[in-house]
């Protein structure tokens, strides 16, 4: 049987380890294409480069791997997505991963995320799609206890489909491999970033702002992602990019607009 096209992409840049593990377990379901950001695109949510070129270099990362084809994007991670499906790839891939994410992507986060993003672009052009976060914001993380449950993910999906208008976002505890209790099929938290910006002066006297602040999670379920990360469990939390608040269509109805 001819293997499954998998296109890699990710927000942290073609050379992060996440991504360089999550090539390596794609390896061992199918052919693989990388498409991913010359440079570093955290937190650049669904942006697209409108107002200026792009530009695509053919790549070689991981000797170990010569066999991969590799391209990295000036772009931001939709814009990589973009590129590969239209430009790139010889054919529409039957999937796309987007990670490993340096960090979770978790409740709110998936708003801000250029690794949903990503995900979410495949989806949207109708390729199953899933991004896999790790929550460890270190460079040097170790992503190898979630391996056999990354594999185990895109394999089933493959096998029986993602719906569609739909992806998966997969986030996973900094646990040990023998820690990990298993996957939880989760909704999204309610939470929120109190946020505040710490306003300094540089040494030419002008002011300018850095942005801090605190998750606050405001949902005690436990069928929620943080639930589940806080227990020690991989939530999959099926997200959808249709923003319509259906539910709230027949009140504005009465509103007698």
């Amino acid at each position: 049987m001819e293997k499954p096209l998998i296109l890699v992409t990710n927000d942290d840049g073609i050379t992060a380890p996440g991504l360089r593990m999550l090539v390596s377990i794609m390896k061992r379901i199918g052919d693989v294409i990388v498409v991913a950001p010359d440079s570093p695109q955290s937190g650049m949510g669904h942006a697209i480069t409108l107002d200026s070129t792009l530009y695509s270099k053919k790549m070689k990362i991981d000797l170990q791997n010569e066999d991969i084809l590799e391209y990295s994007c000036s772009g931001t991670p939709a814009d990589c997505v973009k590129l590969a499906l239209q430009e790139l790839l010889p054919k529409k891939p039957d999937i796309c991963v987007s990670g490993i994410n340096h960090g979770s992507n978790s409740s709110i986060n998936v708003i801000y995320s250029g690794t949903m993003s990503a995900a979410i672009e495949a989806g949207i052009e109708g390729v199953p799609a899933i991004g896999f976060s790790l929550c460890d914001y270190n460079w040097e993380a170790n992503f190898s206890p979630a391996e056999d449950f990354i594999h185990a993910i895109v394999t089933q999906a493959l096998h029986n489909g993602i719906p569609k208008g739909t992806v998966l976002n997969v986030n996973i505890p900094k646990l040990e491999k023998n820690e990990l209790k298993g996957i939880k099929i989760c909704r999204q938290a309610k939470a929120n970033w109190k946020e505040k910006f710490d306003k300094r002066t540089n040494p030419m006297g002008k002011d300018y702002y850095w942005l801090t602040g605190e998750f606050e999670l405001l949902d005690k379920g436990e069928d929620t992602d943080e639930w589940a990360l806080a227990n020690g469990y991989i939530s999959v939390v099926p997200t959808h990019f249709d923003l319509t608040a259906h539910h709230v269509i027949q009140e504005l109805n009465s509103w007698g607009l």
